[in-house]
């Protein structure tokens, strides 16, 4: 007979036959069944908790949300209005004391009758101003040296050229600035780059030349790129994360390490604690970490604090998916300590009141217990098949125990005020890595991979240190390095 494991539509015969086979066959074929239903009914959960996860309840992008299903922020609704609000002193176009043209527009004929007004003297001149570009043009500079002869030794001399005249006939550091901020900063693939110069300066600009221009820059931020991960291993708190990225039709890891003033990004075929080592940031590290609770982190010895932005849609999914409101009070715990954590912040303060940490504390674990009586940890059946490995727990439990083991990593940001609340720093410093997968795919190598995170780490830094991005690409293919701020925070 065809046991349930196999099929469980059996026909009304087979159902009579082991019937007929007495007690302990019915019983021996419905625990059978049991346990195919109940493996059935876990994989339905799981499949309709898949189905559910969006931007706001799990760690997926809005992205990936697709058309059908409407994502709700988790701020709190603002008691203002929409738009500039009462006070605000706003910003417009306003008159300039120096102007670089000068245009007059004088009047010929009276407009009644006619009458020419060439000879009749102006009384009063009405100025309006316009503020616009120059015409955009391509220059060429031709640099010439003097070759000239010793009269005393005859040893012949010649003058230098610039730096950026180093063939016979180049682009200058301007143009060349211009395609990798193009490419870089903006995103652009190298076909809309290429027709961003052609309609803007006339130049017919080739693919490879392009990548030209992205390989020097590269190799001129060979030092800047081993400075920025040396002032991290000394700075703290300090953000972690990691990201999927395509090379070479391959999933490969884009890992970053930041702060509020600097950008280090790290690509390898690696997720883990392998890829982080080779990073050479962790092992060295003893200050604060920041990062998701991805597993590999724990084996590095520094202080680690977990993301509660992410806490906080895991809770969603479990209120939405499972209906526990133990998930919306810790939540509200959450969101509500955060509060008074910047209040505390905007009045000067440097820590929170004793009795008022030690109420925030007791809420948590409150809450946590509560969570614990709704999701007790599962019990391995005497009678059933033993199983290798701890019995399968639900994504309730799963948060529960989390938040249970490690409350100095997820409450960390109400003691120590440098502490963030969550881990937003770094998921900002990948999104535009994300985009750039968007518009233009995978890499195509591995060299290019690696070019575009040096590059791009350069270009975040330059940002967060409110610095011309394009200005600084100019000055670096004119032999000069923009100075960036190295000191550890």
């Amino acid at each position: 007979m065809s046991q349930p494991q196999e099929r469980i539509n059996l026909s009304e015969a087979e159902i009579r036959a082991v019937y007929r086979q007495g007690e302990e066959a019915v019983v021996s074929w419905v625990t059978q069944l049991l346990q195919r239903l109940e493996v059935v009914e876990s994989r339905l959960e799981a499949l309709e908790g898949r189905r559910k996860k969006t931007s706001r309840n799990s760690h997926k992008p809005p992205s990936g949300d697709g058309f059908d299903k409407r994502t709700k922020s988790l701020r709190l609704n603002s008691e203002k209005p929409s738009g500039g609000q009462a006070g605000h002193p706003g910003s417009t176009l306003e008159w300039s004391e120096t102007v670089d043209w000068v245009e007059p527009h004088d009047v010929a004929t009276c407009g009644c009758c006619g009458v020419s007004l060439s000879e009749v003297p102006v009384e009063q001149w009405l100025a309006r101003q316009v503020f616009d570009l120059p015409a955009i043009e391509l220059q060429v500079t031709e640099h010439q040296v003097a070759v000239k002869c010793c009269q005393q030794c005859g040893q012949q001399n010649q003058g230098s050229f610039p730096v950026e005249a180093n063939n016979v006939v180049q682009y200058g550091p301007r143009l060349k600035g211009m395609r990798v901020y193009l490419m870089e900063s903006q995103l652009l693939p190298s076909a809309r780059t290429g027709e961003v110069l052609s309609d803007l300066f006339g130049v017919q600009v080739s693919e490879g030349t392009l990548y030209t221009s992205r390989r020097q820059c590269f190799e001129h931020l060979a030092a800047v790129e081993q400075t920025i991960p040396a002032t991290l291993r000394n700075a703290s708190p300090v953000h972690f994360d990691e990201t999927g990225m395509r090379v070479q039709g391959q999933l490969w890891w884009l890992h970053v390490a930041c702060t509020e003033r600097l950008t280090y990004y790290f690509v390898h075929p690696k997720r883990g604690q392998a890829a982080m080592d080779e990073m050479a940031i962790l092992p060295a590290f003893s200050g604060q970490a920041v990062h998701d609770g991805w597993k590999s982190y724990a084996g590095y010895e520094c202080e680690h604090f977990l993301c509660n932005a992410h806490h906080l849609r895991e809770l969603q999914f479990i209120l939405d998916h499972y209906g526990q409101w133990w998930a919306y009070h810790l939540s509200l715990l959450l969101v509500t300590i955060l509060h008074q954590v910047n209040a505390a912040k905007a009045q000067g303060q440097t820590a929170l009141p004793t009795e008022q940490l030690t109420a925030l504390e007791t809420r948590y674990h409150e809450i946590l217990e509560q969570g614990l009586a709704v999701n007790p940890l599962p019990t391995a059946s005497p009678e059933g098949p033993k199983k290798r490995g701890r019995p399968k727990r639900s994504p309730p439990l799963n948060l529960l125990m989390r938040l249970q083991s490690q409350p100095a990593s997820v409450l960390g940001f109400r003691y120590d005020f440098a502490v963030p609340f969550d881990n937003n720093q770094a998921e900002r410093d990948l999104r535009m890595m994300k985009l750039k997968q968007k518009i233009s795919g995978c890499f195509r190598s591995e060299a290019g991979a690696r070019m575009f995170c040096r590059i791009r780490g350069y270009l975040s830094t330059l940002r967060k240190q409110e610095q011309n991005v394009l200005e600084a690409l100019i000055a670096l293919f004119s032999g000069q390095t923009t100075s960036l701020d190295l000191q550890p925070e």
